[in-house]
């Protein structure tokens, strides 16, 4: 029996939604990580339905456009790709419960008003060499004075052979929430964020950064609940001590003191334990890796993957 074809503008929501499932599906693939219906509902970046997700992943299973390996999906037909990932799920649990015990030290550091987990970490996955990445908001203007503090406990650290647990490189304060640079490298780091203390604050760079959902309207951010406890004694004390004139001076000072010393690294091309450049942003109000490095690598990757599944893309209904 002849079926009509539906309606013309079913065919481009079809043609829309597979665009959208292999881009996310693409974008993951970069790091050889398959991912779930849930996920690629949660990525993708036009409003959806779980269940029209995974009708449209069906259809492009039995065309080959995409390979189901267990109850993921990837671009490689490789079913170790499972293996690695469900292995570095499990580790990824392991160190998000060693991340939380560590937060509740750096909490108690003066003027840190803030703490969420980023990173690989941040998205369930570790490898054997994967580190513990924080990203920390301060008071305003008292950045470099709790970023200098948390990197004396960071070289207590080496002492112990567990500095990969205390990777503390992007600060922002609260009068700089809002993340300059805007792509989805970026809004995938911000709303997979997990936070570890401040909710209030961590509400604030949610509702700051409201672009990035924006990349992903179907990945839904709830308040998170006010934390139960509120300032230690000691750190209302040390807090104290530093909220006059003299902090002011301080803390520019320790923020021309690191800019200059970071300079010097970056004139010497030094590398950091991962064979990567070091390479730092420096403000008043953030301290933060240079975009130019691994996020710019990244982004140039993903655009070429993208323009090499251009067939894969517009004849995905071939």
């Amino acid at each position: 029996m002849y079926r009509y074809p539906p309606p013309f503008y079913k065919q481009l929501r079809l043609l829309e939604t597979e665009k959208n499932i292999l881009k996310v599906i693409a974008y993951f693939d970069m790091f050889h990580y398959p991912v779930s219906v849930m996920e690629i509902y949660r990525f993708s970046n036009m409003p959806t339905s779980i269940e029209e997700t995974g009708s449209v992943l069906l259809s492009l299973v039995e065309r080959k456009k995409v390979f189901r390996l267990d109850e993921f999906y990837s671009l490689q037909n490789d079913y170790s790709l499972v293996a690695r990932r469900r292995k570095g799920n499990e580790k990824a649990n392991k160190l998000l419960h060693v991340a939380s015990r560590i937060g509740k030290i750096l909490c108690r550091f003066p003027f840190v008003r803030g703490i969420g987990i980023s990173g690989s970490l941040s998205k369930n996955y570790a490898d054997e060499e994967a580190d513990i990445d924080f990203f920390i908001i301060t008071q305003a203007n008292r950045l470099w004075i709790a970023r200098s503090l948390l990197h004396c406990l960071k070289k207590l650290s080496f002492l112990f052979g567990k500095q990969h647990w205390y990777c503390m490189n992007y600060f922002i304060d609260e009068e700089a929430l809002q993340v300059v640079e805007k792509n989805i490298f970026i809004a995938t780091e911000v709303v997979t964020l997990k936070p570890i203390f401040g909710n209030v604050t961590m509400n604030e760079f949610f509702a700051a950064n409201d672009w990035a959902f924006e990349y992903f309207p179907n990945y839904q951010q709830d308040l998170l609940p006010v934390d139960p406890a509120g300032k230690s004694w000691i750190k209302k004390l040390l807090e104290s001590l530093f909220n006059n004139p003299a902090g002011v001076w301080l803390d520019n000072y320790l923020m021309q003191v690191t800019e200059k010393r970071w300079l010097q690294k970056e004139r010497k091309h030094k590398l950091n334990m991962k064979g990567e450049l070091l390479s730092l942003r420096i403000s008043k109000h953030f301290a933060r890796p240079n975009p130019e490095h691994f996020q710019k690598k990244i982004l140039m990757i993903y655009d070429d993957k993208l323009k090499e599944m251009g067939n894969l893309i517009f004849c995905a209904k071939k």
